[in-house]
C-alpha cells in the first residue's frame, strides 16, 4: 500500500538511494535536505529543510502529513572528528526536533545508528547485540545517545521508532559523505580511472561492510515488519566483513594491473576501535533479515556499474 513518506537528509549516500527506492515502490515521497535544488536530482518533490530548524520542520510535516519519516541527516565519523561540536548539534538536536514532532504528529520513524557505537573495549569478533558500548568518537557517542533517546521516546510516548546499526556501506550511485569506510567506494573509482589507489586504512583492517542494495532493502524490510516483531531499540545489521587487502585482491581479478598502496592516517585510528564482524542474528530472527551480496558479487556489481557511469573499460 502506498504511503506518504518524508525523507530528511535525502541527498546523502543512503538517502539518495532510499528516496529512489521508495518512490519506485509507488509511495508519495517528499525528499528534503540542505542542498541547493540545482545540485540534486530526485524523481520526487524536493524541499530545502534543515533539521535544526524546528519551525521549518514542523511546517513541512504539518503540510505534508507523512505516515513515515526517515531521519537520515547526520555528520558522519571522519567529518565529525573535525567539527565535534557541530556534529553533536546536528546529530542530537536534529534527532530531538524530529522526536518531539513525532510525539505531536504520530508518524512512524526510522533513525540510523551505526557500528561506530562500539569502542575499543567491545568484543571485536561477532560483536553481540548487547555488549560493552564505550565509543570514543563524537559520532559514535551521538549515535549511542540517540539509541537511548529513541528507546526512551518509544516507551515513554508509545511511538513506533525503528533503527539499524549500519556497517560501512558501499554504493556506486551516490558518493560517500565523510565516513571512515569511504575507502571502499573510492577504491573502485580509482581502480577504473587510474588502476591504482592509496588507502588510508591498514591493509588488514577488517571491518563489517554491506552493499547498498542490501542496506536499502533491509531498511525498508524493517519498516514494513509487524510492530510486535521489533524487539530491539536498534538492531545489529550486517552482511560481510573484509579488509582493504582482501578487497584489492578481489578487484585484481577484474583489473589485473591494479596496484594499492597504504598510508594509514587518523581514520585508521578510528577504524581500530570498531568490530571486525557483527552478530546480527536478532535481526535475522525477529524480521527475517538476510543479505544477498557477498564480496565477489559486490565487487562485480561496483566495477560494472561505475565503469558504465564513467564510460570506461575495466581493462
Amino acid at each position: 500500500m502506498a504511503q506518504r513518506i518524508l525523507i530528511l537528509g535525502a541527498a546523502g549516500q543512503i538517502g539518495t538511494e532510499l528516496t529512489e527506492f521508495l518512490h519506485n515502490q509507488g509511495n508519495n515521497v517528499l525528499a528534503t535536505d540542505i542542498k541547493d535544488p540545482n545540485y540534486v536530482n530526485f524523481p520526487t518533490e524536493y524541499e530545502i529543510v534543515d533539521v535544526l530548524d524546528r519551525d521549518k520542520l514542523q511546517q513541512v510535516i504539518s503540510k505534508f502529513k507523512p505516515e513515515v519519516v526517515y531521519h537520515m541527516a547526520a555528520i558522519l565519523s571522519a567529518t565529525g572528528e573535525k567539527i565535534p561540536l557541530k556534529a553533536w548539534e546536528i546529530n542530537m538536536q536534529g534527532l530531538i526536533n524530529v522526536l518531539e514532532l513525532a510525539r505531536e504528529y504520530r508518524f512512524k520513524l526510522f533513525w540510523p545508528s551505526s557500528i561506530a557505537i562500539f569502542g575499543p573495549t567491545t568484543p571485536k569478533d561477532n560483536t553481540p547485540q548487547h555488549t560493552i558500548v564505550e565509543p570514543l568518537t563524537i559520532y559514535g557517542i551521538s549515535k549511542y545517545a540517540g539509541e537511548r533517546l529513541i528507546d526512551y521516546y518509544k516507551h515513554r510516548y508509545g511511538l513506533d521508532i525503528r533503527s539499524l546499526r549500519y556497517p560501512g556501506l558501499i554504493s556506486w550511485k551516490a558518493l560517500p559523505g565523510g565516513g571512515t569506510t569511504d575507502y571502499a567506494v573510492e577504491i573502485f573509482y580509482e581502480a577504473i580511472k587510474n588502476h591504482r589507489y592509496t588507502c588510508y586504512l591498514d591493509p588488514y583492517r577488517t571491518l563489517p561492510m554491506m552493499y547498498m542494495d542490501d542496506a536499502i532493502r533491509g531498511t525498508v524490510q524493517l519498516m514494513e515488519a509487524p510492530r510486535d516483531s521489533i524487539k530491539e531499540a536498534s538492531y545489529n545489521f550486517s552482511a560481510i566483513s573484509f579488509s582493504p587487502q582482501e578487497l584489492a585482491d578481489e578487484i585484481k581479478k577484474h583489473i589485473p594491473d591494479f596496484e594499492i598502496n597504504y598510508e594509514p592516517d587518523e581514520r585508521d585510528q578510528l577504524a581500530q576501535q570498531w568490530p571486525r564482524s557483527i552478530d546480527d542474528s536478532r535481526a535475522r530472527e525477529d524480521w527475517n533479515w538476510k543479505h544477498e551480496y557477498d564480496l565477489p558479487l559486490l565487487v562485480t556489481a561496483m566495477l560494472e556499474n561505475i565503469a558504465r557511469k564513467l564510460n570506461k573499460q575495466l581493462t
